[in-house]
């Protein structure tokens, strides 16, 4: 089954991260075993330091939810080897009518051209028309003949071409094979059997017949196969003993990989429009075969969204993706569902306040590993309940959580904040917690990272605004803000690139060289973004 993948948003900090995982174990244990934790971006040092604690890895990271080739319903016939008898082909097409094609692949699954119905038929009319069989090896022709080799000359024998003829009474002499080049086929007739072997022609079949001792034993290079099958079955079958890449169509192939993108293959088949394309895995070996019909409905890749619920914030394709849930605490934003989904946004200060809730809901109660690591989470998000976001349930919740766990919350504080950044660079402080958002047209970045030294970040200022202004012109955005919330401060120090008024009426702060310092205002969104969106209107 395709799994559904619980993701927060991008550039995750440990809320995103944890919430991710925590309502994963929820799904998991009420039954729901398709559900997978996923992340968008790089774990923090602060999410990793919890991860660790804990004893947790890092959620799977995608990078997309577009539809991709590997979420279609393409066929998947068996890949034939390129010896394969076109009889075995023809029989394998027979077991899938609704296929036109079967893919060829060479010895290590990788593409070697694909085989059509059509091919086998084209085939089939020239081997009537010219009745010559090209050098095919002895054990094609015994698996369609269902034959034996009965003579010491066809067990030194590996490969058999020439002439197919049906031997004829001996008084047509103008009708008898002449050749040595010719596989004859003949039933109960001494004298064409020894005519065959005195003339050492490549081949001789006998269709519902036995030999004697004495022709058995006659000197000759021809070699002497039996069958059950009468000699006109017999002589169709052994043109269907060539193999199979022979006849299979290996110029000009086109191809697909799993993780192309529906929309690009769409193009592409209306371009060429072949009834049938190969699909290869990241080996290049041969999983499936396309057709139009494949593309008509795709399988929507499936998403529960956490810690957010605005577009920008969360994985590309999502609009090509079906979401099935939403659990948040931020304000509502933009994005739409074809459909009515479960949404549940409180107004509290951390994610996983809202899913320890809906364990409760359940009737169950989180491992002890999975309790600290929410604790620290709803620790993170509050900033250690000092946010202006905390709620008296949070702290009540983190308290359970740490109760279960057995960890003190205060120590655990200490240790989540006290994550060094000093070896960090510039982009990778900027971007650890970074969001876009779009306000009454008005496009703005806003990066934070809470610490407890705000003071040794400073002292790097020109560094951050050097970067801050590349990434604002890249972007097009007309303000790029980033927050170091000092937990010791009680407050945040923000660096800014764009307008100086807007900092000024938003916050009431006067700013020198693109810095100030917010007292009390430690949460982006319910500090920073509602006065921007008050002054924009």
């Amino acid at each position: 089954m395709d799994p559904i993948y619980v993701t927060g948003h991008r550039n995750p900090d440990t809320d995103s991260i944890v919430a991710a995982i925590a309502y994963t174990a929820l799904r998991n244990a009420c039954g729901d075993r398709e559900y997978q934790a996923a992340c968008l971006g790089r774990v923090s040092d602060e999410t990793n330091i919890v991860l660790n604690r804990f004893g947790f890895q890092p959620p799977k990271r995608i990078s997309n939810l577009y539809n991709q080739v590997r979420d279609l319903d393409f066929d998947t016939p068996p890949v034939l080897n390129a010896g394969v008898t076109v009889s075995r082909a023809w029989a394998e097409l027979e077991e899938y009518p609704g296929i036109t094609a079967v893919p060829v692949a060479r010895e290590d699954g990788t593409l070697f051209g694909i085989l059509s119905r059509t091919d086998i038929a084209s085939y089939n009319m020239s081997g009537i028309s010219s009745g010559i069989l090209e050098e095919v090896p002895l054990f094609n022709m015994l698996s369609v003949l269902e034959g034996k080799v009965l003579n010491e000359a066809g067990e030194n024998t590996d490969t058999i071409a020439g002439e197919v003829t049906i031997a004829l009474p001996q008084s047509r002499e103008n009708l008898l094979f002449r050749k040595q080049d010719s596989i004859v086929l003949c039933g109960h007739q001494p004298d064409m059997i020894r005519r065959a072997l005195e003339l050492n022609v490549n081949c001789l079949v006998l269709c519902q017949a036995e030999i004697s001792e004495e022709l058995r034993s006659l000197p000759t290079k021809t070699c002497i196969i039996s069958t059950p099958f009468d000699a006109y079955r017999a002589a169709r079958l052994i043109f269907q003993s060539t193999p199979v890449g022979r006849i299979c169509n290996t110029e000009g192939l086109v191809c697909f990989h799993l993780d192309e993108r529906v929309d690009d293959v769409r193009e592409t088949v209306l371009k060429y429009r072949h009834p049938s394309y190969p699909i290869l895995d990241e080996n290049e070996k041969v999983v499936g075969i396309l057709t139009r019909y494949h593309l008509l409905r795709p399988r929507r890749k499936r998403v529960v969204l956490v810690d957010h619920n605005e577009a920008s914030q969360s994985v590309p394709g999502l609009e090509e993706a079906e979401i099935l849930e939403i659990i948040d605490h931020h304000r509502l934003a933009d994005i739409q569902t074809n459909n009515p989904i479960y949404v549940r946004n409180e107004p509290v200060g951390s994610t996983n306040t809202i899913i320890a809730s809906m364990f409760q809901d359940r009737g169950l109660m989180p491992s002890a590993a999975l309790a600290g690591m929410m604790a620290a989470a709803i620790l993170s998000d509050t900033v250690m309940f000092k946010s202006p976001t905390c709620t008296s349930r949070d702290v009540r919740t983190a308290e359970r959580m740490a109760r279960i766990a057995n960890v003190s919350l205060d120590e655990l504080g200490k240790e989540i904040f006290s994550a060094s950044v000093v070896n960090k660079s510039a982009e990778e402080i900027l971007f650890t917690d970074y969001k876009e958002f779009h306000i009454a047209g008005h496009s703005l970045a806003v990066a934070q990272l809470t610490c407890v030294d705000s003071s040794s970040l400073l002292s790097r200022r020109e560094e951050f605004l050097a970067l801050m202004e590349t990434h604002a012109k890249k972007k097009g955005l007309d303000l790029v803000v980033l927050m170091l919330t000092d937990v010791l401060l009680e407050g945040t120090q923000i660096l800014y690139v764009g307008d100086d008024d807007t900092i000024r009426q938003a916050f009431g702060v006067v700013p020198k060289d693109n810095t100030a310092f917010l007292p009390k205002v430690m949460s982006r969104k319910k500090q920073v973004i509602p006065m921007l969106s008050d002054l924009w209107g």
